[in-house]
């Protein structure tokens, strides 16, 4: 009998709390005073000790026996087919697409994150391995502070709130300086695809509320957004779009010896992402595919 954290009777007090009342005379009231529960408790298990003996003190499931509506478990097993080959609960179920809210046309706004990585270094980690993680060296600073030797990569991503179209690089942090030496790659990426970019939306981190990316903003012709305090949903295509970058690329399964490796593998990720996977808030189109669309509609 496995018991929660704060259960007030095990298997051996309910015993005793019953023989009290069954074999020795005791009144329920007695018997739950000493056993620091309600009377109603008590009574509920001397009941079962009754009918069932010993193996009524057992604890049961809360589960039904029976459920009416339980789905069909053919139905179950073609649905579990169909999620197998990544469609959607709305495709499967044949329900009205979410109403999303996006921009209308490419460039209107776009999207700016980053997410640290955990250098590779001595081969596969954890997730590989199955918690048996390779040996990473620490030392300890001036400070007396103790710092591990391989520390974190950075992974900043851009990506187009209409289009979904996305751009993403791997670098040594996320100090202001990087990132503005980022945004202006993403700008000369969606540049070459045929849009510019008016707006830009990033959280409050530290990178995002210096001096010098608003003067670099303000000379790129951009206009800075941020999203609100402890608002993360804010920027939550930039959120869903890291989710799928890791599952597809870092964590996708592939082992992966170094951190360069692991980098030289991103742009193959991402041409895949950009031009070959179906994206279901778009209609199941890739973000190139919607890029041309929305492009020919504004020539």
């Amino acid at each position: 009998m496995k018991l929660h954290a704060n259960a007030a009777l095990s298997f051996r007090q309910r015993q005793r709390m019953a023989l009290r009342v069954v074999d020795q005379g005791w009144s329920l009231t007695e018997a739950a005073e000493a056993a620091e529960v309600s009377g109603r408790t008590a009574s509920k298990w001397v009941a079962r000790f009754r009918a069932q003996g010993p193996t009524g003190l057992l604890d049961r499931s809360s589960a039904p026996h029976r459920v009416a509506n339980r789905t069909d478990q053919r139905t179950t097993e073609a649905i579990t087919a169909l999620r197998r080959l990544r469609m959607s609960a709305p495709e499967i179920l044949g329900l009205e697409p979410a109403q999303r809210y996006e921009r209308a046309r490419p460039g209107e706004l776009i999207h700016i994150d980053v997410k640290k990585l955990g250098r590779i270094q001595g081969g596969a980690g954890k997730r590989i391995t199955g918690g048996h993680s390779h040996y990473n060296r620490t030392f300890t600073d001036r400070e007396g502070k103790r710092r591990n030797t391989v520390g974190w990569e950075c992974v900043h991503i851009a990506i187009d709130d209409a289009t979904r179209l996305a751009y993403a690089e791997v670098l040594d942090d996320e100090r202001a300086t990087t990132a503005i030496g980022f945004l202006r790659r993403a700008l000369a990426h969606f540049s070459r695809h045929g849009f510019r970019v008016e707006r830009l939306l990033t959280d409050n981190g530290s990178p995002y509320i210096s001096k010098v990316h608003a003067i670099a903003c303000r000379a790129l012709g951009i206009r800075h957004l941020r999203t609100r305090p402890r608002r993360p949903q804010t920027n939550g295509k930039a959120e869903r779009f890291i989710r799928t970058m890791l599952a597809g690329w870092a964590y996708s399964g592939a082992v992966y010896g170094s951190s360069a490796e692991r980098s030289a593998a991103l742009d193959g990720w991402l041409w895949h992402y950009n031009n070959r996977r179906p994206h279901s808030a778009i209609g199941r189109e890739p973000p190139i595919s919607r890029l041309n669309n929305l492009l020919g509609s504004y020539s």
